[in-house]
């Protein structure tokens, strides 16, 4: 499998790195050991809303050619909805097997029309956000509708890992995974369409 984590400016990058740090476990299973990811973005550097900084590793590259499109939350995606190139960019993940977002990250998909007739979740602070761009908006921690999986706010990032563990190596990994992570918690409010 193949991984495009997609950073921006104003990015929080709680949700990018609690995905990232139970994803990148994967790696240790036989079944997923292949798997690899580029930490993408229309600029080598980011900054997130704190002023932190990142190098991102491949600039728009065409999404098409990965199996999972992963975008993270946080206030730029505010702005960034309306961003016609980074918009249509997104659209080249239209036949990805997965397009997975925490947090905000979900008004991107919507932005970029993967969550047309979708059930969808966000931060709770930005549902109303959500709304215009989706079927139904339902109020949880993850909601799987399809080939879409969209996550609630920040911390729901390690649930999203752990979820995304179970889905693809099994409940035997994801139990390795939390002890590793000293995480005794199990999520609730994961709807499945």
């Amino acid at each position: 499998m193949k991984m495009a984590l997609v950073l921006f400016n104003g990015v929080t990058f709680l949700d990018f790195v609690g995905f990232y740090d139970v994803i990148y476990r994967l790696r240790q299973f036989d079944k997923t050991r292949e798997t690899t990811w580029d930490i993408c973005g229309l600029t080598e550097e980011v900054t997130d809303e704190l002023g932190m900084q990142v190098k991102v590793n491949v600039i728009k590259p065409e999404l098409s050619k990965y199996d999972l499109v992963f975008l993270p939350g946080g206030m730029g995606t505010r702005k960034l909805k309306e961003d016609l190139e980074f918009v249509e960019w997104l659209r080249t993940a239209e036949s990805v097997p997965y397009k997975v977002s925490v947090c905000t990250g979900s008004l991107l998909l919507g932005a970029a029309g993967f969550l047309k007739d979708k059930t969808a979740t966000t931060h709770p602070n930005a549902y109303e956000l959500l709304e215009p761009y989706c079927k139904e908006v339902i109020k949880t921690r993850i909601v799987k509708d399809g080939n879409v999986i969209t996550a609630g706010g920040v911390a729901t990032s390690i649930d999203l890992g752990i979820f995304l563990i179970e889905r693809f190596v099994g409940k035997e990994e994801v139990s390795i995974v939390k002890k590793q992570l000293d995480y005794p918690y199990t999520a609730k409010g994961i709807v499945e369409v």
